[in-house]
């Protein structure tokens, strides 16, 4: 144990010099960075030192025990046959697994011998006697709660988890609704997303198109097949989202959010197309006769305040 605190010393003392030099050089143009990771290192080298010596010391400490256990075997044996001390590891494991100490599995024999290997007749482990007990309380339990005075089935457990799943479906679409553009716009047939879209327009288009969508002086007519600009819900979204200047058309993208612009797109071809305005405007640009016009029947209605 000397030797061991002469290391120690040693160690010590050497960390100390360098942390001294270290000050030293510090006022000589060493930076922080640099010191700080000279300090982090010997703080390492010291730490595994350290650690060395608690691991020797331990080393000799179980050296010692084993040596005084060998001059004591006569005491351990009147231990072993009065058992083990209470609540020591060796009590606990008794307890715990039931096992019969080798001196004494004659008397637990058998008589059965296979290639050397002998049938003991062990006890189940206390443990998992417990375990299985506290199982069956369970199963009771279990029962009791969800088929006698729950009612609860496999069905109605699945029609909740559909219900929980149409919500976070639900709010992901809300999420998405304004990643919409003119490539994936589809027509929202869904009456709330039609009212909004109406609302949209009598807010922001009535000036140019009328209320009833047949146009004015500024405007074109949006109730007739014929277009400017093209007719699709494609072509009307690109359109209302980056405007038409020359002829005084504003871009909304910077007003109207994506999804707003698909409502009253939808309005636009939905419920005006092919009415009859109470002044229509005559025809202007191409007749546009679309080959099969993209309705999307199952859309979220998305209401935008």
């Amino acid at each position: 144990m000397r030797k061991i605190h002469y290391k120690s010393a040693l160690v010590l003392a050497a960390g100390l010099l360098a942390l001294t030099g270290l000050s030293a050089q510090t006022e000589e143009g060493i930076s922080q960075q640099d010191l700080l990771m000279v300090l982090v290192t010997t703080m390492i080298v010291i730490s595994m030192v350290a650690l060395l010596l608690v691991f020797t010391i331990l080393v000799i400490v179980r050296q010692r025990k084993e040596a005084m256990e060998t001059s004591e075997e006569p005491v351990a044996e009147t231990a072993a046959e009065t058992g083990p001390a209470r609540f020591s590891w060796a009590w606990i494991n008794q307890k715990l697994t039931d096992a019969v100490p080798v001196t004494k599995e004659s008397s637990i024999d058998m008589g059965h011998d296979y290639d050397g290997i002998r049938e003991l007749d062990n006890n189940l482990p206390p443990w998992w006697k417990y375990g299985f007990y506290v199982s069956i309380l369970f199963a009771v339990v279990y029962i009791g709660y969800y088929h006698v005075f729950n009612d609860w089935s496999s069905e109605q457990e699945y029609i909740v988890a559909m219900e929980e799943h149409e919500e976070i479906r639900a709010a992901y679409l809300a999420r998405q609704a304004d990643m919409v553009n003119e490539e994936s716009v589809t027509i929202l047939a869904d009456a709330t997303a039609l009212a909004s879209g109406k609302s949209i327009f009598q807010t922001n288009c009535v000036p140019c198109h009328a209320t009833d969508g047949g146009g004015n002086a500024i405007g074109p007519n949006l109730t007739d097949e014929y277009w400017l600009h093209g007719g699709s819900v494609s072509d009307v979204f690109s359109t209302i989202k980056y405007g038409v200047i020359e002829k005084g058309m504003t871009p909304w993208q910077d007003i109207l959010k994506p999804a707003e612009i698909q409502q009253v797109s939808s309005y636009i071809l939905h419920d005006l197309q092919g009415s009859t305005p109470a002044a229509p405007k005559e025809p202007q640009g191409e007749l546009y006769i679309p080959e099969e016009v993209p309705v999307d029947s199952t859309s979220i209605a998305y209401n935008v305040q």
